[in-house]
């Protein structure tokens, strides 16, 4: 029997939802030893239902032990939040597992919670990663459990570098929060589209097609740096996060972006433009004098995708997942996103609550500054929306 041990655990989803898998880990508290892994399969689910399912896992683990006291370190914010009671669970796919993880908690003694960065739960990510790997083919079970060895695990534990990082740049609630009633820190995105290029001088459909920017798209975003470093002062000295779409028109003008904030550019693929398929290079005409009948339909149905390319319904759920990513990561700070049209009005239509009818009405300028702010509690609120008036003067 064991009286104290630490739970860490993983889920994951390729396409959210997609094939899915959990993974789930426990150590001796005492001496770091591994004491049983967990992983499985879970056919197709979302990102949170298996994370949920590995948290799941890991307390059922712990109860079969017999540990009286466990600590629980996972990456999702959101579960960790929701499980700690900030965050209320409204989503009906995970009321029923957090309440089945509540009731495993009831069968001990004393359970907490605690967010950790990614880096640090590496050993629940590969448990839950084999999982996903075995149900598409790679020949590993699809499900498993092993009890540990007795070989000690690395320190996961945060630094108290990391915490001082992580709280330092955390700022005061902005007034909408006020008017809204959210409550706590939130997450400030500052969401930057990239500098002109050609293809947006000529009104031509830029997805996945590697545009570099004009040399007035590098001036423009030299000025977006410094417009987003005036948004970012408030005295605090630590680097501020600037993620990137790997494309080099938003990598060119992130970088820009984060000389002006002292800050370190990091990528998402999951923040990269909408892919237009056979329309990527043509006008607006042209795709829609090709295609007359699907590109109307595009143009008032996200469900729609263009010939060979991906619906904004599609974009919509992988940028929600960049979010859900950030929050986890960098929850209550401020951070700086370089990305495209498509990206930033989702993260804009996900900040407002509102429909898709947001992704065809609203104009977003190349270059362009938004604010979104995204609450511990479930609120969000837009403080700044296409905002242009630094923009250089054409020469």
């Amino acid at each position: 029997m064991t009286s104290r041990v630490v739970v860490e655990a993983d889920g994951g989803s390729r396409g959210n939802p997609g094939p899915a898998g959990y993974g789930a880990v426990v150590f001796d508290a005492d001496t770091g030893a591994v004491l049983v892994e967990r992983a499985e399969a879970l056919g197709v689910a979302t990102n949170n239902v298996a994370e949920y399912q590995g948290l799941i896992a890991g307390l059922r683990a712990a109860d079969e032990l017999g540990a009286a006291e466990v600590a629980v370190r996972m990456d999702s914010k959101l579960v960790v939040e929701q499980m700690s009671g900030r965050w209320k669970i409204k989503h009906p796919q995970l009321q029923p597992l957090a309440l089945t993880a509540r009731d495993l908690a009831r069968r001990f003694d004393r359970v907490s919670y605690e967010w950790i960065p990614r880096a640090h739960n590496a050993h629940a990510d590969r448990l839950a990663n084999q999982a996903m790997d075995a149900q598409a083919g790679n020949g590993r079970g699809a499900a498993r459990e092993s009890a540990g060895g007795g070989a000690p695990a690395r320190d996961r534990a945060p630094s108290s570098r990391d915490d001082e990082a992580h709280r330092g740049s955390a700022r005061a609630a902005p007034t909408a929060a006020r008017w809204s009633g959210a409550t706590g820190v939130p997450t400030r995105l500052v969401l930057v589209r990239h500098g002109e290029t050609e293809y947006s001088r000529q009104r031509r459909y830029a997805g996945r097609g590697d545009v570099p920017l004009t040399d007035f798209g590098h001036e423009q975003a030299a000025a977006a740096g410094r417009r987003v470093a005036r948004l970012v002062a408030d005295g605090d000295s630590t680097p501020v996060p600037v993620v990137s779409s790997p494309l080099s028109r938003t990598l060119d003008t992130a970088k820009l972006v984060a000389d002006a904030v002292r800050g370190q550019v990091t990528v998402s693929e999951r923040l990269v433009e909408c892919d237009f398929g056979e329309w990527d290079g043509l006008t607006f005409g042209e795709a829609a004098e090709r295609d007359p009948d699907l590109h109307a339909r595009w143009l008032r149905d996200a469900s729609v995708a263009p010939p060979g390319g991906e619906s904004l319904d599609e974009v919509h759920r992988r940028v929600r997942r960049a979010r859900d990513e950030l929050i986890a990561e960098h929850g209550g700070r401020t951070v700086v996103v370089v990305s495209h049209v498509s990206p930033i009005k989702a993260l804009l239509r996900m900040a407002l609550d509102v429909g898709p009818s947001l992704m065809y009405r609203l104009h977003l300028d190349v270059a362009s500054i938004s604010v979104a702010n995204f609450y511990p509690d479930g609120h969000a609120s837009v403080t700044l929306v296409n905002d242009t008036t630094f923009h250089p003067a054409l020469g």
